[in-house]
């Protein structure tokens, strides 16, 4: 029998009137990497923020680890993290310093030999002195990735981690994610608005638009779903084709 890591149940949140998410349901299983997929604008950071327990919703209930995170955040997120593509490290620190507090407060055990794994995986060696204001994009997401695998997380939550990057970029962290992913057995929710880059990490993917979850499946699954949609919601499946073309 499965064992599920992520369980969301009728999910909804309005702000000023605004329905951001319509009563949404998934589940995640341990191991898995699901793709959460949509336009900007769809409803995943929202979602996302609601599991992180940063935003309360109007309705529903979210489990992780099969706990209600409303009753038990303190003790869950110990085996969880998070990154995405806004998040910012303070940026007069340098790599090696930034990564080293949030060992500290994640209570990393050996924290500077985690450090130094992570900081090989993803090629940062060299670099790891530099502060985090003088690092390319592609180098603080890779920076960001990094501090969200210092605890060996059971749920990864990625929001866009690899958003504006080059595609050759994006490929890297990737395949970088996918390998360490792999050797850690960790579950990822993984969300972005490029069917391409959903693709090539995620096994199985919801695609969410206007707040309400379409269709859900493997890669190829969801696309044969969505293209063979009735005719009267054709624009769906024009956003849809405009994802897997890489558009926002």
């Amino acid at each position: 029998m499965s064992n599920v890591i992520l369980e969301v149940k009728n999910l909804a949140k309005k702000f000023n009137g605004f329905e951001a998410i319509k009563d949404i349901s998934f589940s995640v299983e341990e191991g898995q990497i699901m793709g959460f997929l949509g336009p900007n604008g769809a409803g995943k950071s929202t979602t996302i923020y609601c599991i992180l327990g940063l935003i309360s919703p109007d309705r529903g209930q979210i489990n992780i680890f099969g706990t209600n995170v409303a009753k038990g955040r303190s003790e869950i997120f110990k085996d969880v993290n998070y990154a995405s593509a806004d998040f910012n490290l303070p940026w007069t620190l340098s790599i090696w310093e930034n990564l080293l507090v949030y060992a500290k407060l994640y209570e990393v055990l050996n924290d500077k030999k985690r450090i130094t794994e992570l900081l090989e995986i993803f090629e940062m060696t060299d670099v790891k002195n530099k502060l985090i204001r003088d690092l390319s994009t592609g180098q603080r997401a890779r920076v960001n990735l990094c501090k969200a695998l210092l605890n060996k997380p059971k749920l990864l939550l990625l929001d866009e981690p690899m958003a504006s990057m080059d595609p050759d970029v994006v490929d890297k962290g990737i395949r970088l994610l996918k390998q360490i992913q792999k050797k850690e057995g960790m579950t990822i929710l993984y969300t972005s608005h490029n069917m391409w880059e959903i693709e090539e990490i995620a096994g199985n993917v919801i695609f969410i638009n206007h707040g309400k979850i379409i269709a859900q499946g493997s890669p190829l699954e969801l696309t044969q779903k969505v293209l063979n949609l009735e005719a009267g919601e054709a624009n769906l499946r024009d956003v849809f084709i405009h994802l897997s073309r890489g558009g926002v």
